[in-house]
């Protein structure tokens, strides 16, 4: 049956070869002589199928031009669309000797490992530069986001993560690391996942919205992530939607991201980063604390949980320390005294808000952990961002429009 559609498919596109007269344009201001008709052969998702199609040259350019090959996408490629499509829906979701495992035992297609890692990242590098592109036209103003629907959710969160990627020595050769010889060994991948919420549950807790998640990854610094942030949440609707809350485990570059792009935005530290400080906190005080330890570390708990993190800091210092563990003590509570306007959880849950950021947290070992951090992969800088957007854009739930 895919051998018999493959064959109409090649009568069909022979039917129109791609004459366009006996000179065309160039596309670089000169024009193109026609030369004669040449084959090419395309793999589709029926199957190979040859084609013929007209071939200009241009004498100035020393260029060959193919119409026939620039209306069915075919530039420089010997895959279909549709077959390239599968490769990459099969690429991000798996490693590719198993993607071409798959597209061999479901469609019947025969591929080279390589042949599909090439088409995979190609495709991916395609949408990276899709992404970028309209990111700088958002931006700009060039395109203009359409408001939400009325009515609008409530409100919009920007939870944002980072996580380490496996990279080749060449991608990390030169940056500082954590290993017992001070390399590293990973590159980060920021990630942000975006989603609203318009209501609560019977308990009265917040409510994703259904269909309302997108994300988005780069290993870019993070002046380019904070880009690519910052035009998601027009294209959420940021500047139309009542609240919006950012939240992060408390890394500094979130919160600068957050102020420099996000300035109304209220700023939340994930609680249970923050209740894993505490707990290294009361750790760190557990060999002087006279009652016992594990109550004085549940009552500053319930402190934590009401927001009242002055408490928190006046218990910790009752205990007299010096030398290197008051210096700790004093690193410990530097995190909590910092980030104390970002920790009123009770003030939090009564506006309705979520405080935790586990979707994003979710996001870093589903989105990015499952594919590129599997046991003996070491990935390219390029290779590496075509997959996280291909899978990036695979589990984004929401897609916005633009005018």
């Amino acid at each position: 049956m895919t051998a018999l559609g493959a064959s109409l498919l090649e009568g069909l596109l022979a039917a129109d070869p791609g004459h366009r007269g006996p000179r065309i344009a160039c596309g670089a201001g000169h024009v193109a002589e026609f030369i004669s008709y040449r084959a090419k052969a395309i793999d589709t998702v029926l199957g190979p199928i040859r084609l013929q199609r007209a071939y200009y040259h241009c004498r100035v350019c020393q260029a060959g031009v193919v119409p026939r090959d620039a209306e069915l996408d075919l530039c420089r490629e010997s895959l279909s669309g549709g077959l390239r499509a599968m490769i990459a829906a099969t690429g991000a979701a798996v490693p590719i000797a198993q993607a071409a495992t798959l597209i061999k035992d479901l469609a019947g297609i025969t591929l080279s490992t390589k042949r599909v890692e090439r088409a995979a990242e190609a495709v991916g590098a395609t949408a990276a530069a899709a992404l970028d592109a309209d990111t700088v036209a958002v931006l700009a103003g060039q395109v203009v986001p359409l408001p939400p629907s009325v009515p609008a959710p409530e409100i919009l969160y920007i939870a944002v993560d980072g996580t380490g990627v496996p990279m080749t020595p060449a991608e990390t050769a030169g940056r500082p690391g954590k290993g017992p010889d001070g390399r590293a060994r990973t590159r980060e991948a920021k990630l942000a996942c975006l989603f609203t919420q318009t209501g609560l549950d019977d308990d009265g807790r917040p409510v994703r919205d259904p269909d309302s998640t997108s994300y988005l990854a780069t290993l870019e610094p993070v002046e380019k992530f904070s880009d690519l942030v910052a035009a998601e949440g027009r294209r959420r609707g940021s500047e139309h939607i009542r609240q919006l809350v950012m939240l992060g485990d408390g890394a500094h570059w979130i919160w600068n991201l957050a102020t420099a792009r996000f300035p109304e935005a209220t700023q939340i530290v994930d609680l249970f980063h923050a209740r894993e400080h505490l707990h290294e906190l009361a750790d760190l005080l557990a060999f002087i604390i006279t009652e016992d330890p594990n109550d004085w570390y549940q009552a500053r708990r319930t402190e934590l949980d009401n927001g009242d993190i002055e408490a928190i800091v006046k218990a910790a210092m009752v205990y007299p320390l010096v030398g290197p563990r008051a210096t700790q003590r004093t690193k410990a509570l530097a995190y909590f005294q910092t980030n104390a306007h970002r920790m009123r959880y009770a003030r939090f849950r009564r506006l309705g808000m979520f405080v935790g950021s586990g979707t994003v947290e979710a996001g870093c070992k589903a989105v990015v952990g499952q594919r590129l951090k599997l046991s003996g992969m070491r990935w390219s800088g390029p290779g590496a961002t075509s997959i996280i957007t291909l899978r990036c854009q695979n589990a984004s739930t929401h897609q916005a429009t633009a005018a």
